[in-house]
Parts: structure tokens; sequence; C-alpha cells
């Protein structure tokens, strides 16, 4: 499965997200997970229990900013499929290139 997910502290007074966000992304990648971060979500590819398990300590690691936490999350849920991060691209690309 590919979950894209995005996480960050609310209800903050500052306004910067910056230091709690790459206390996440550092988890993502620390995971061994295949990866990919971007301006607004972090990708990650993997089984249901490993990627979801990634998700929930990337959430407890933006929780020592603050007390509250805000987590957006979107899933392609594919079994059977793997190498999807860019496979899915790499199809896209090729449908741009045939114009």
């Amino acid at each position: 499965m590919l979950v894209a997910f995005s996480v960050s502290p609310a209800g903050g007074e500052t306004g910067g997200v910056s230091e709690a966000v790459a206390a996440a992304v550092k988890v993502v990648r620390e995971s061994g997970l295949p990866n990919e971060t971007s301006a607004m979500f972090t990708t990650i590819e993997g089984d249901w229990d490993e990627v979801m398990a990634v998700v929930k300590q990337a959430v407890d690691a933006v929780a020592a900013f603050g007390p509250r936490v805000s987590l957006v999350l979107k899933a392609d849920i594919r079994p059977g499929f793997t190498g999807q991060l860019t496979a899915k691209v790499e199809r896209l690309e090729a449908h741009l290139a045939e114009d």
C-alpha cells in the first residue's frame, strides 16, 4: 500500500512547524520503507501494519512539540503490488511523453 500523509502540530503560537515536521520525516526515513517527501505530504510504501506503525511513530514524534496534532492521510491499498511509489509516476510520465 501507499500512504500519503501530512502531520503537524496544531494550535501552536508561532505558526512554524518545520522542526516538528522534520522529526516526523526522520521517523519515516529511519523506517527503511520506501518513501518520498514533497512540500505538502510524505508518501510511504509497505504493508498495512508496517506503514501504519510508522505513521503512528511520526504522529508521536510531532506530539512531543505540543498537545495537539493534525494528521491528514490518504491511502492506496492494492495487495500484491510493490514498487508503486515510483511505478505510478513512471506510467504517468510515459503517457505525457506520448503527446
